[in-house]
């Protein structure tokens, strides 16, 4: 219904169909042109909701302004995506420069930081490797464990926000303090480390992209 609606969305170089519309289980992402109206598209919205028995949670709505600097300040500050455009509802939040919205696992937004963004992260992940080291693990289990908690926590969050050198450099770290806890230090090259088990390595996992 929304793709076959008058709304203008984004075009993309090299591509035919415009980008208007993302729909993942009950999550729906809408990309507007400046000239596109919110009322039609939540006139859109309403119709499908009213079709499909759903029912589309527009207290939870984000706004995010796309453009240049001085474009999305305007919208911040005035709530509207063009001079002769209807302002925004009240009722919806814009996120502002520097705010990140999550959509999907992903953060999206304006100058956002992203080693904030990676910040819970790192946080839970000292959490579970403090908890798993009062167990006394083998230089073994360490090396499973590090696969599990670093590995799984930061699969999803690299592939789709990237990593900062910053947070790879920290992470590197807190693999080599937690695999080499009972002797105080690294005595092995890192390389060796990284590389597979047959080759003497422990194959921890590499961080970063």
């Amino acid at each position: 219904m929304i793709r076959e609606s008058d709304l203008k969305g984004y075009k993309i170089p090299q591509e035919k169909e415009r980008l208007i519309v993302n729909l993942f289980a009950d999550d729906t992402s809408a990309f507007l042109d400046a000239a596109d109206k919110f009322e039609d598209l939540q006139t859109l919205l309403d119709k499908w909701c009213f079709a499909s028995g759903a029912k589309f949670n527009i207290g939870k709505t984000n706004i995010i302004p796309i453009g240049v600097e001085e474009y999305c300040k305007e919208v911040i500050l005035t709530r509207r995506t063009g001079p002769n455009m209807t302002p925004l509802p009240a009722n919806l939040h814009i996120a502002v420069i520097g705010e990140a919205v999550r959509i999907l696992g992903a953060w999206f937004g304006n100058k956002i930081d992203a080693e904030h963004i990676w910040a819970p992260v790192m946080e839970k992940i000292d959490t579970h490797l403090a908890r798993w080291a009062r167990g006394g693990p083998t230089l073994e289990g360490r090396r499973q464990i590090i696969q599990m908690v670093i590995g799984g926590m930061t699969q999803y969050l690299t592939v789709v926000q990237g990593m900062p050198a910053t947070v790879e450099k920290r992470l590197t770290k807190r693999i080599n303090t937690f695999l080499w806890k009972e002797k105080g230090h690294n005595p092995v090259n890192q390389k060796v480390i990284l590389g597979p088990i047959e080759k003497g390595g422990r194959k921890t996992g590499e961080c970063g992209p």
